[in-house]
C-alpha cells in the first residue's frame, strides 16, 4: 500500500503536469489568433494583380483592400478592450473567433470591391478584439519567470503566420492560378481549429479578482497559475474598476503614450515594406519573386525566435532602444544613398526587417506589464488600435508615395517615424524583467 508520502508526491505531479498541459494549450490558442493576423495581411499581397484585374479596381483601392483588416483592428482593439475590461476576458475570447471564422468564410463569395472590404474590415474587427484580450489573458497566467518568453513567442506566431500566408498566396497564384477567393478563404480552416480549441478554458484571476469576486479568482488561481507565489502576487491587487478615460489621466498617461507611440513606429514601416516587399525591392533593382517578401518575414522570425529566447534573461530595454536607432541610420542610408549596389540594399532592408521584429517583440510584452488589471484590456486595445494606424497608413500610402514622389521621400518619412518612436522610448521604456504584475504596473506609474 502506497505511503501518504507517495501519494503526495503522485497528487503533485499529477497538479504540475496539469498546469504545463494548460499553458500549452493557452499558448496554442493564443499563438494561433497572432498566426492568423499575420496570415491574413500576408496573404492578400500576391493575389493583388489577379484580384485588381478581376475587379477592375485602382491602386488606390487595392491598397484599401490590403489595409482593411488594419482600420478593422482600430475599432475592434479598443471596443474589446473596453468589452473585456467589463465583461470578462473569456465570453470576447470565444465570440472575437466567431466572428472571424464567419467573416472569413464570406470571402468565399465575394463579388465586389465594397464587399471585399467590408468583409475583411470585419475580420480585422475580430483581430483587434483578440489583441485586446489575448495578451492580457496570456500575462494574467503566466508566471513571472516566462512572462517575456510566452508572451513574445505570439509575436514569433504573427511573424510566421504573414510568411506561411504570403507563400501560400505566391505557391497558389502560380499558373495555373488557383481563383483568388479560395486563396484568401483558406484562413477560415486555421480559424475553426482555434475556434474548438478555445471551449472550456477559465476566466481570468486577475479579472475576477477585480471584480471582487475573489472565492472564485483564488479557486482558478489554485488550480491552473504554476506557484503559490503567483496566487500571493494575486492577492496583493487592489479591487478597481477601470474606466477609458482613465487612460489618459495623471495615472496612466505616461504608459498610454509610451505603448502606444512605441508600437506605432515599430509597425508603420513593417506592415508598408513587407506587403509591398516585390514593388519596393524592385524600384532598387531587386526582383527577388517569393523571396522578397518570405525573405523578410524569414529574418524577421529569426529576430523574434532570438528575443523570446533571450529577453527574460537579458531584459526588455535591449531588444527595445538600441535596435530603434540602427533601423533610423538604415533608412537614412537607403534613403539619401540612391546610387546603392542592389546587394547592399537588400542587405539594408534584410538587417531592417531583423532589428525591427526584436523590437516588435516588446509591443506583444510591454502592454500586458505597464497596464494595471483594471485597464490592461483597454489599455491594450488603445495601443493596438493606435498602431494599426500606424500600419493601415503605411499600407494604403506606400503604394501612392512611392508612385507619386519615389522610393527615397518613403524611405526617408520612415526613417523620421522611427526617429520619434526611439526618442520615446528611449525615455520611457521600462525594465520590467523578472517582475510581478503589480511590481510592473506599480513601477511605471510612479
Amino acid at each position: 500500500m502506497a505511503s501518504l508520502d507517495d501519494q503526495t508526491t503522485r497528487s503533485d505531479a499529477a497538479d504540475v503536469a496539469f498546469k504545463r498541459r494548460f499553458m500549452r494549450r493557452m499558448i496554442f490558442v493564443l499563438t494561433g489568433g497572432m498566426l492568423l493576423d499575420g496570415y491574413i495581411l500576408g496573404i492578400i499581397g500576391p493575389v493583388t494583380g489577379q484580384l485588381q484585374q478581376e475587379l477592375q479596381i485602382s491602386t488606390a483601392e487595392v491598397g484599401l483592400i490590403a489595409s482593411a483588416a488594419l482600420f478593422g483592428i482600430l475599432i475592434g482593439s479598443p471596443l474589446g478592450g473596453w468589452a473585456g475590461d467589463k465583461f470578462g476576458r473569456k465570453p470576447l475570447f470565444m465570440i472575437d473567433m466567431g466572428l472571424f471564422v464567419v467573416a472569413s468564410a464570406m470571402q468565399f463569395f465575394v463579388s465586389s470591391f465594397i464587399f471585399l472590404w467590408i468583409i475583411r474590415l470585419l475580420m480585422g474587427v475580430a483581430i483587434g478584439a483578440e489583441y485586446s484580450v489575448g495578451w492580457p489573458m496570456m500575462s494574467e497566467f503566466a508566471p513571472a519567470r516566462l512572462r517575456g518568453r510566452l508572451m513574445g513567442i505570439t509575436i514569433l506566431a504573427w511573424y510566421a503566420g504573414f510568411m506561411i500566408g504570403y507563400t501560400i498566396g505566391y505557391v497558389l497564384d502560380l499558373p495555373p492560378a488557383m481563383q483568388w477567393r479560395f486563396i484568401i478563404g483558406t484562413s477560415t480552416f486555421i480559424a475553426v481549429v482555434l475556434f474548438l480549441a478555445r471551449l472550456g478554458l477559465p476566466e481570468s484571476p486577475r479579472w475576477l479578482w477585480n471584480k471582487g469576486r475573489k472565492d472564485e479568482a483564488l479557486a482558478i488561481a489554485h488550480k491552473y497559475l504554476e506557484s503559490a507565489a503567483e496566487t500571493a502576487d494575486l492577492e496583493k491587487e487592489k479591487v478597481r474598476q477601470g474606466r477609458f478615460v482613465d487612460l489618459f489621466s495623471r495615472q496612466y498617461i505616461r504608459q498610454t503614450i509610451f505603448v502606444s507611440w512605441f508600437w506605432f513606429c515599430n509597425v508603420l514601416p513593417y506592415f508598408a515594406i513587407a506587403t509591398f516587399a516585390d514593388d519596393v525591392l524592385g524600384k532598387y533593382g531587386l526582383s527577388g519573386g517569393l523571396a522578397g517578401g518570405v525573405g523578410l518575414s524569414m529574418v524577421a522570425v529569426a529576430g523574434v525566435a532570438i528575443t523570446v529566447l533571450l529577453i527574460d534573461k537579458a531584459g526588455r530595454r535591449l531588444f527595445t532602444v538600441p535596435p530603434q536607432w540602427i533601423t533610423v541610420v538604415i533608412f537614412l542610408i537607403i534613403g539619401l544613398w540612391s546610387g546603392a549596389p542592389p546587394a547592399v540594399v537588400l542587405g539594408l532592408f534584410l538587417l531592417f526587417s531583423f532589428l525591427n521584429a526584436m523590437n516588435g517583440t516588446l509591443t506583444s510584452i510591454y502592454p500586458g506589464e505597464v497596464f494595471p488589471t483594471e485597464v490592461r484590456g483597454v489599455g491594450t486595445g488603445f495601443a493596438a488600435a493606435v498602431s494599426r494606424v500606424g500600419a493601415g497608413l503605411g499600407t494604403f500610402l506606400l503604394p501612392v508615395v512611392v508612385e507619386s514622389f519615389g522610393v527615397t521621400v518613403a524611405m526617408l518619412a520612415a526613417a523620421v517615424i522611427v526617429f520619434s518612436g526611439a526618442l520615446v522610448s528611449q525615455m520611457w521604456a521600462p525594465e520590467t524583467r523578472g517582475k510581478s504584475l503589480t511590481e510592473t504596473a506599480a513601477g511605471f506609474s510612479h
